[in-house]
């Protein structure tokens, strides 16, 4: 009787030894294909978010230079017209992720900073120009600069910057929305999100 005991209690470990075996492998199966699901609809969330604006100026240029013992003077002036068209982008394949698997967490650890394109369209009117002060490189590359910064400036007082941020910010709630469907937490700079509202507030 009493080796049957044994026996029997011998049989119940090893039968639950199997399960336990079993159960710690299905849920190892189950965490991959999750991890790998996740891993593949952040790649997909990997795309070029862009705002788009356009900004229009007008500038007025003018030189002068002295002559013989400044008796003389030759100018140069133009009236300039600029259409700019500006692009805030967020480039997301630089979306830094890791992925904690022990603990069920997506950290995003690098989130890229946009990038600000100026295409300006430049047209000269009303040009007058001296013989011996005429226009060359050096003014058109002034002149250039001098908008691109006037342009900036104008960018940075604008909401195009803002709209930019929340279409990111839209982005990465669709990651939030996902890993939490998942029963996994989204964390950036250790801030754990509870809902995808707190993301607006995130500090870039």
């Amino acid at each position: 009787m009493r080796n049957f005991l044994i026996g029997a209690f011998l049989v119940l470990l090893v039968v639950f030894g199997l399960r336990y075996c079993e159960n710690r492998n299905q849920e190892r199966d189950e965490l991959e294909e999750s991890t790998a699901l996740l891993q593949q609809q952040i790649k997909n969330v990997g795309k070029l978010v862009v705002t788009e604006g356009t900004f229009s100026q007008v500038y007025s240029y003018k030189n002068s230079k002295k002559f013989y013992l400044d008796i003389f003077s030759a100018r140069k002036k133009a009236l300039i017209i600029v259409n700019a068209s500006v692009t805030v982008a967020y480039d997301l394949s630089k979306l830094r992720t890791e992925i904690d698997e022990e603990n069920k967490i997506v950290r995003i650890t690098a989130i890229p900073k946009e990038e600000i394109t100026i295409n300006p369209e430049i047209k000269y009117y009303d040009v007058t120009q001296d013989y011996l002060n005429q226009f060359d490189a050096e003014d058109h590359n002034k002149i250039k600069n001098r908008i691109d910064k006037s342009i900036r400036e104008k960018v940075e007082a604008s909401s195009l910057k803002s709209n930019a941020k929340n279409r990111l910010i839209s982005e990465l709630q669709k990651i939030y929305i996902l890993t939490n469907s998942m029963g996994w937490t989204l964390q950036y700079n250790d801030q754990r999100f509870n809902d995808s509202e707190e993301l607006e507030k995130i500090k870039l």
